[in-house]
């Protein structure tokens, strides 16, 4: 309740500002069709390369280097309503992944159809992920352990904006987690983030339903808000008899119900930067699902984030933004039957940091990262990285 609050006292501070020269909010996706209306073919891309160095008074620690991401966008519009986008993306120089790869079909100009793999709305980073629209070296912990990014799925559904609002919505039916594989994929450490299908050779057993609305009534405000809703997905349907009550009994032991809500706000005034993000997971059947498989998944999971950044630079070509960001988050925020909560899953970090940019599309980025956790386990790090975006 009081993250609530604090989301709500945010809105009623930034709320000032008159409803004029407002913007819509655009991901990725919605940028690579806009260019694809100028140019048949349009390419882009972004890509990270990060240091990572764990520091302790007492142990010494070796540094990680890692090009951890380089992707590649291509969109290629068929005629005035038909276009198609994806992204091909390598991680860690050895990994190679679809992230989107979705049809667009312009039933009218404010409303659009979709189909194909697409990311789930939901929070802020996973549709805004590129290196060049977030402070800190690493994406956001709240959206790499409770959302988790970058979550997509193969489904259909529509998009678009209501007329004369400013109001953009989403709508989506899509493949769901894979919460069991011959054995239990969810766990307690990471909730959910190991059952993302990722549009490859995904198990489908049912559907789930993704939804989100976003407000852009205030110049330089952008609210949302997001939910998501089904069951996991589960191998051990596939082949089972109709009519044997029994085996389809324990069959749906192996799956989980999932409905998260998430509340994101940012907003921009001049050279202030300010962000926010609440997300809550509430996971049923997950004392079944443990008994079954052995894992330790929590029945409710739940995290949030503040952060505040001011550009030194504001009005130039180039940007140097300062900014502090206060994340907390829990995977076992509440458990099912008699499982005690592991502490080490609830977990605290603050950030303090320095976003340059060079110009439009490149930045050079370092932070000094906090983190504890409920034992009062303490690890900090210090974290430099390069992005681009073009």
């Amino acid at each position: 309740m009081k993250k609530g609050l604090l989301f709500v006292a945010m809105i009623a501070a930034i709320y000032t500002a008159k409803a004029q020269d407002t913007e819509e909010p655009k991901s990725i996706g919605t940028t690579m069709l806009e260019r694809a209306k100028d140019e048949k073919l349009s390419i882009g891309g972004y890509g990270e390369v990060h240091y990572n160095q764990q520091i302790s008074g007492n142990t010494r620690y070796n540094g990680n280097m890692d090009v951890h991401r380089m992707v590649l966008f291509f969109g290629y519009q068929f005629n005035e309503k038909t276009s198609f986008v994806t992204e091909i993306e390598y991680e860690h120089v050895k990994e190679l992944y679809v992230e989107q790869a979705f049809l667009n079909y312009n039933v009218r100009p404010s409303t659009s159809l979709r189909a194909g793999l697409m990311l789930v709305p939901m929070g802020i980073v996973n549709e805004y992920h590129e290196p060049t629209t977030f402070n800190g070296v690493e994406r956001p912990s709240v959206d790499n352990s409770i959302v988790p990014t970058t979550w997509r799925e193969i489904g259909v559904g529509v998009s678009g904006r209501v007329p004369s609002m400013p109001i953009k919505y989403q709508l989506y039916v899509m493949n769901g987690f894979n919460g069991y594989n011959d054995g239990g994929v969810l766990r307690g450490s990471d909730g959910l983030r190991k059952g993302r299908q990722k549009g490859a050779e995904s198990t489908f057993t049912s559907p789930s339903l993704s939804a989100k609305v976003d407000y852009y009534g205030v110049k330089g405000l952008n609210i949302g808000m997001a939910g998501y809703f089904g069951k996991t997905q589960s191998s051990a349907f596939n082949g089972l008899d109709k009519n044997d009550d029994f085996a389809e009994a324990v069959a749906d032991s192996t799956r989980v119900g999932i409905s998260m809500f998430g509340m994101d706000v940012r907003y921009k005034l001049d050279a202030l930067q300010l962000k926010g993000q609440y997300i809550h997971s509430f996971i049923s059947d997950v004392a079944e699902y443990n008994d079954k498989t052995g894992k330790d998944l929590g029945k409710q999971m739940q995290g949030y984030y503040l952060e505040a950044g001011y550009d030194l630079l504001h009005g130039k070509e180039q940007a140097l933004v300062p900014f502090v960001r206060y994340e907390n988050y829990n995977t076992h925020h509440k458990v099912g039957g008699s499982m005690v909560a592991n502490k080490a899953y609830d977990r605290e970090e603050i950030f303090f940091g320095v976003s340059y940019h060079l110009a439009k599309g490149a930045v050079v980025k370092a932070d000094y990262q906090m983190s504890k956790d409920a034992k009062d386990v303490k690890k900090n790090f210090v974290n430099c990285g390069v992005g681009v975006w073009f």
